[in-house]
């Protein structure tokens, strides 16, 4: 079972943007907002007051267009794909505007539709990755009438390095930025997303865009951890078994006893999106905690070992639980065991499980 606690992402979002206010705080809720639930997550971010929402995809902005009716402001981050403005105005979502291109359709469609029409423009600050690079902008301040007929509401860019508060490129990114924005028109400006919150005041600018932390992920690498833990996954004990001293366990005989042992087939593999690269490194609680319980073993697409020697035989039948992630096995532990990062562990939870919603 997968448990997602509503009332924690809100806590997350809110004490967020206690700390950035005056700013505004948005949510991103893209990958089926981090994999537990766009529609629920953002139905109760809205409830609550969130106004701004950024997804990924277009299709992404149109499902919670649905869920959250006009209202709310829904940007789409990866652009404008050709021949879908139609779609981006009959639904009314922001486009992200990355590339000039992307500028000159809107500019044409805007003027075609006779109105205005809203976007957010985005500048490449350093990370080779989405918005204009320097020489583009350039030739956009050159030429001011390409964005006649575009309200443009936000100037945007992406840091990608405020997880280190130590890099120095953080700073040269801000002050790039500011550089840039400085030759457009004077909207609002948005460049921290989860981590660069914990930058300090002048990164906040207008509007942070929130993302993993609110689902608990550590918003920076080497600090504690001040977000509500949001996930709880629990797996099944599906078989218990004692084996001898020789014995190997799962695919390729990578585990094999030392001295006789108690194991614990659970329930969920790396079709559940608990990952492959976790065998032999991770580990499993009690859900009330206790013992370190180790997985052993290469995980399976549907299953995978526990070694649960050090439980008192009685405390463990079939059908009882373990937690994967939990109160006592932090998201981004069950991650580094992984290899890999809270983002990547939690947009990888498939839709196996039963998911149960609390909170909200």
């Amino acid at each position: 079972m997968l448990r997602i606690d509503l009332a924690a992402v809100v806590a997350n979002w809110r004490m967020l943007a206690a700390r950035v206010a005056p700013a505004a705080c948005a949510a991103v809720v893209k990958a089926d907002g981090y994999g537990l639930g766009a529609a629920r997550v953002a139905a109760a971010l809205s409830a609550a007051g969130c106004r701004c929402f950024f997804v990924a995809h277009l299709a992404e902005a149109v499902a919670l267009r649905d869920v959250l009716g006009p209202e709310p402001v829904v940007q789409v981050l990866n652009g404008l794909p050709p021949g879908t403005e139609p779609v981006f105005v009959h639904r009314g979502l922001w486009p992200v505007l990355n590339s000039l291109d992307q500028v000159e359709r809107w500019h044409h469609h805007a003027r075609a539709a006779g109105r205005p029409l809203p976007a957010s423009l985005q500048l490449d600050t350093g990370m080779s990755r989405f918005g204009l690079p320097s020489p583009d902008l350039d030739r956009l301040a050159a030429h001011p009438a390409m964005l006649e007929g575009i309200d443009l509401r936000l100037v945007m860019s992406h840091l990608g390095c405020a997880d280190d508060p130590a890099d120095e490129r953080n700073e040269q990114q801000r002050l790039l930025f500011e550089r840039l924005r400085a030759t457009l028109p004077a909207v609002p400006a948005s460049l921290a997303a989860s981590s660069g919150i914990f930058l300090g005041r002048r990164f906040h600018l207008d509007l942070v865009r929130p993302g993993a932390a609110l689902y608990g992920v550590p918003p920076q690498n080497g600090s504690p951890n001040p977000m509500r833990p949001v996930v709880r996954l629990e797996g099944r004990v599906v078989q218990l078994r004692a084996v001898p001293a020789g014995a190997w366990v799962g695919y390729g005989a990578r585990f094999e006893a030392v001295a006789p042992m108690r194991i614990a087939t659970v329930a969920v593999g790396y079709a559940d999106g608990f990952l492959r690269a976790g065998g032999g490194r991770g580990i499993a609680t009690l859900p009330e905690g206790g013992p370190a319980l180790p997985i052993i073993g290469r995980i399976s697409m549907d299953s995978l070992g526990v070694d649960v020697s050090a439980l008192p035989p009685e405390r463990l039948r079939e059908g009882d639980t373990l937690d994967l992630i939990g109160p006592h096995r932090p998201l981004a532990d069950a991650a580094a065991a992984a290899g890999t990062i809270g983002y990547e562990m939690l947009t990888s939870l498939g839709q196996r499980y039963h998911r149960r919603y609390e909170g909200g």
